[in-house]
């Protein structure tokens, strides 16, 4: 139990504390409360009588749009790492199942939540009709941790679970660019995101390796590493940030480009994995040094967005809750029983095809992702609190995994003492 609740205050604990937090102000003192989440932090004065670019910075869009730029630069990092390093958990057939699972986790979702809707009426679909990828998010980090609670640390479902979450982000922050843009599209500018992106990769990476091939010592590449550090790389995120912000696509999404562009291991060893903490490529390096500070940001994230009064529960809650605790577990048990049977891509020794909708259950809990994505499917108002809480309520999942893990009978396994 210790290792779960370091796990838990690793990763997790300040955005508990963070969403129940803003439950209980939202539902004692809302006035308050809101004006909070709207407080003004910087506003640029109008000259005369010129009102043309007035800008205001609040407390939300600071939180939402830029900070947590850091928080899914970390979890595209480890996507990319997933899928272009030697030892990436989502190369190969290995992979092959949990993708097509990760593909049920999503299309299972959004048919129960549409289906649900069009069935409520075509009022009712029209006003919901947009949050349908909220119920398609997992959140990795509270479903790793249940999954270790259900399964047992060294389960290879656990390991499943990451490689579906992982993928589930990846297709996650897709759907964010392309379906949910924060204004007008003008593409164009995206180009600033890429020049940003390749200048920094060629001069400050790609280059000083070039100049240091055949010499073992790499003096340039070392001199750029002690003397530069992550600072072109924080100018060039900077940049290609500003350019997602006026391209129209969510600038939440802006340090993506970049991360491609530093430097970083030859191998991965996996999400949470202790071993990570031993890398000392410029990555991970930058991931270590975020990690407290994202965990903050996580804090103000729940903070900022999770306070919804009880009163808002409405028919987006139970449409957000079905496609996640109904759609979630059949949509992984469907795909993932297709790749492993009829197509004979096989399961990982030691899983059973019913551990499928028991993953499914874990995969369930949306919380963080879903919050994000409920913030920019519907504006503020009654359709958007509603959603939220439906994210919220995703914590129900956890109980029902552990219920449904006892059914199926699903025989726990820890770690050696070796690991």
């Amino acid at each position: 139990m210790y290792r779960v609740w370091n796990f838990l205050t690793n990763y997790s604990l300040l955005l508990i504390i963070g969403a129940v937090t803003a439950l209980f102000w939202a539902n004692t003192n809302p006035e308050t409360y809101h004006h909070f989440v709207e407080f003004v932090i910087w506003e640029d004065a109008p000259i005369g009588h010129m009102h043309h670019g007035h800008r205001t910075l609040t407390l939300h869009y600071l939180v939402n749009d830029l900070l947590m730029a850091l928080f899914f630069a970390m979890a595209a990092k480890e996507v990319w790492e997933a899928v272009v390093l030697k030892e990436g958990s989502l190369r190969g057939k290995k992979a092959a199942t949990p993708l097509f699972a990760t593909a049920g986790g999503m299309f299972g979702p959004i048919g129960v939540y549409l289906g649900l809707a069009f069935f409520m009426g075509s009022d009712t679909y029209s006003a919901v009709a947009n949050g349908w990828a909220i119920p398609t998010a997992t959140d990795i980090a509270f479903s790793y941790l249940v999954g270790r609670i259900v399964f047992g640390a060294g389960h290879p479902a656990v390991r499943f679970l990451l490689l579906l979450a992982i993928a589930d982000d990846a297709a996650g922050l897709i759907i964010l660019a392309i379906f949910y843009p924060s204004g007008e599209l003008a593409p164009e500018w995206l180009l600033i995101s890429l020049a940003a992106a390749i200048l920094v990769f060629v001069i400050f990476n790609w280059l000083p390796r070039r100049m240091d091939k055949g010499n073992e010592n790499r003096p340039n590449s070392t001199w750029v590493r002690k003397n530069l550090h992550f600072v072109p790389y924080a100018v060039a995120g900077a940049i290609s940030w500003y350019g997602f912000m006026r391209s129209g696509l969510h600038p939440a999404l802006g340090l993506l480009p970049i991360v491609p562009a530093i430097p970083h291991a030859d191998r991965a060893f996996g999400f949470f994995s202790e071993a990570e903490s031993h890398l000392h490529d410029l990555l991970n390096v930058i991931e270590h040094a975020l990690k407290h500070p994202v965990e903050v940001i996580l804090f103000f994230f729940g903070l900022l967005n999770a306070g919804v009064e009880f009163s808002s529960i409405g028919d987006a809650t139970w449409l957000v809750l079905a496609g996640l605790l109904i759609g979630k577990p059949l949509g992984i048990l469907a795909f993932g029983w297709f790749a492993a049977v009829p197509l004979k891509l096989g399961i990982p020794q030691g899983m059973r095809i019913i551990d499928l909708v028991v993953i499914g259950c874990v995969a369930a809990i949306g919380f963080t992702v879903s919050l994000f994505v409920a913030s920019v499917a519907f504006a503020p108002g009654d359709v958007q609190d509603a959603a939220k809480m439906g994210a919220l309520f995703s914590f129900a999942a956890a109980i029902v995994s552990i219920v449904v893990g006892k059914l199926t009978r699903v025989q726990k396994a820890e770690l050696a003492p070796a690991e």
